[in-house]
């Protein structure tokens, strides 16, 4: 699984490697849409998952000053025991969940939580001379560890309240992505039947 840290157009500033305290504040429904993988053509549901990183901070446009850089990545939605959401999830909390709690996990609720990412960087196969930054690892803050406040605003995009304000904000290269996807089709066709089972419905209370 490809994972991007996302920059402003023209501006290709990556963090450095390391281990950061980091906050997640964004939390993007690309929707269902097909994926290639292993040479195979797979029909996977998408969310893409942003943190800042409040203590790494640069320039990136002269007239904002100083913000926090920022990483994210693509998780396919599901809470089988192999996908890497629930593998990221389980070591961001500390702990495993139960079979009765994987059956349905809301997402939203890791908006705003803190936790550390271990960074590295990839030479990018489709842009030769820049790196690509990849989380490796998620964990859990240390005891007595501190995150600073959150910078930047958090920002939820779901189809079941499209925001189309939002959605002009994002990368042209994740606009795409939501843009092929089965949902996006459907805002644009409101007669289009969904011939997938997203499982959003049961989404519950259980706390991170």
């Amino acid at each position: 699984m490809a994972i991007y840290a996302e920059k402003t157009e023209g501006n290709y500033q990556t963090v450095s490697p390391g281990m950061y305290v980091a906050r997640c504040i964004s939390m993007i429904e690309l929707g269902t849409i097909k994926e290639k993988y292993q040479d195979q053509e797979k029909i996977v549901q998408k969310v893409m998952i942003r943190w800042e990183l409040p203590t790494e901070k640069t320039v990136f446009d002269p007239a904002k000053g100083e913000e926090p850089f920022s990483v994210s990545k693509k998780y396919t939605l599901s809470m089988h025991e192999k996908s890497t959401l629930r593998k990221d999830l389980e070591s961001w909390r500390g702990k495993g969940f139960t079979e009765e709690q994987a059956q349905r996990f809301d997402i939203t609720k890791l908006l705003g939580v803190p936790c550390n990412l271990n960074i590295i960087h990839k030479p990018s196969q489709t842009n030769p001379g820049r790196n690509v930054t990849i989380i490796s690892s998620i964990s859990p803050l240390m005891k007595g560890q501190v995150c600073p406040d959150q910078i930047n605003p958090t920002k939820v995009l779901s189809y079941d309240n499209f925001n189309w304000n939002l959605f002009n904000s994002l990368s042209d290269y994740t606009k795409d992505i939501i843009k092929s996807s089965v949902e996006f089709q459907s805002l644009q066709e409101p007669g289009l039947v969904l011939d997938h089972e997203t499982g959003n419905d049961e989404l519950n209370d259980l706390p991170f």
